[in-house]
């Protein structure tokens, strides 16, 4: 009787190809051990033909020897998913809010169900051009960045081998979004006095006339106001507003964790006489407030703090800001961000370097300054021509 040779047991990570008639296609299987139970275990992959199952193979191998555990059915939507469950530490309220309604749903419409392995760096670009079609460069720019920053969590969790998302840069959106834009000095006075004897006289003062960002002035708390008191600075809670020198500590700001955009942000900032007087009426009034809330009051020791001490939201801001612009005879397309503006408008108009402006502005280096509010930056090659017709007139 003819002798039949046992077929060679195939060792770890050794591959067999074979034809499936059930299903009309081609299998391709790689040893990775055995289970607990002694039996093989094996990872599969099918195409329509041997090259096609040669090649996945390869990519199969590739992923197991950089320890990657990627799950077939293992899709961009269910990355997405995962990253906005466990990613969005430190991240404020605002921001996870768009990230999940807007962002995340425009990318899962276009990517959702791509198996993330099989994602290309062309996959990508066409769903950011589809999605560049109907918003601004901006929202394009923070799509893609959640999009890497989601592949990015599932490669730290061996689900997927390289970041495709970060090799494509995105398109520019079909609109720029809306242009700040700042104030004249006329338009600005009539904007306090509009403001004068109201709610926000104080918050449009200051903001005005220091540059603060709109989420540093909802976070400034009254230990951040102080006088120069005997060589030392003191909340003028203690001191009083009735000293030659007072400033704030922009120390805080109203962003997920507490602090300020960057380092250079935190600064400390001397008060124009205008602000000091606008703050001490209306720190007169914000006792009313407390009287008149009882023990609703919630004190937390902030400035421009609501009726009942707690902090004030940007939308209920903007709404009180755009009947003070309204009243001034400025319409209502005016948002709160745009005194910030104005101040480096007003600063650049009075001769002031960019240098200076970036310092109070709380800017990490001038480039941003004349980057960010190029169009209120006097242009400094037309200062020696300037200069030159009053010497000779």
């Amino acid at each position: 009787m003819a002798e039949v040779k046992s077929a060679a047991r195939r060792g770890h990570g050794e591959d067999g190809i074979y034809f499936d008639a059930s299903k009309n296609r081609y299998v391709g299987a790689v040893s990775v051990g055995y289970g607990a139970d002694g039996r093989r275990v094996r990872r599969k992959v099918v195409g329509r033909t041997k090259a096609e199952v040669r090649d996945k193979l390869k990519a199969l191998h590739r992923e197991m020897e950089s320890h990657v555990r990627s799950r077939p059915r293992y899709t961009v939507g269910e990355a997405l998913d995962d990253w906005l469950a466990d990613g969005l530490t430190n991240v404020s309220a605002s921001t996870v809010k768009l990230y999940k309604g807007t962002i995340a749903k425009a990318l899962r419409e276009q990517l959702g169900s791509v198996r993330l392995t099989a994602l290309t760096a062309g996959d990508v670009e066409k769903a950011l051009t589809t999605v560049a079609a109907d918003v601004s460069t901006r929202t394009v720019q923070i799509s893609h960045n959640v999009l890497v920053r989601a592949i990015r969590h599932a490669e730290r969790h061996d689900l997927v081998g390289r970041n495709v998302a970060a090799l494509v840069k995105p398109p520019k959106g079909q609109r720029d979004g809306r242009r700040s834009k700042s104030l004249t000095l006329e338009q600005a006075v009539a904007l306090m006095e509009a403001a004068r004897g109201t709610r926000l006289e104080a918050y449009v003062v200051v903001s005005l006339l220091t540059g603060l960002r709109t989420e540093e002035v909802r976070a400034v708390q009254w230990d951040n106001v102080v006088a120069w008191v005997d060589g030392l600075w003191r909340p003028i809670a203690e001191a009083g507003f009735d000293h030659e020198q007072v400033a704030v500590f922009v120390w805080r700001a109203d962003r997920a964790g507490g602090d300020t955009k960057t380092a250079k942000s935190r600064r400390t900032l001397a008060l124009p006489r205008r602000c000091v007087l606008a703050l001490r009426e209306h720190r007169v009034r914000q006792a009313e407030d407390r009287l008149a809330a009882g023990p609703l009051w919630q004190d937390h020791n902030l400035v421009f703090a609501s009726a009942v001490g707690t902090a004030q939201d940007d939308h209920n801001v903007r709404r009180q800001f755009r009947k003070v612009t309204e009243s001034a005879g400025l319409g209502d397309s005016w948002v709160p961000r745009e005194l910030r503006h104005t101040f480096v408008s007003l600063l650049s108009a009075h001769g002031v370097p960019v240098e200076a402006i970036a310092l109070l502005a709380g800017h990490n280096q001038t480039a941003t300054t004349e980057l960010v509010y190029r169009h209120q930056i006097v242009p400094a090659l037309t200062r020696g021509a300037e200069v030159m017709d009053q010497i000779f007139g």
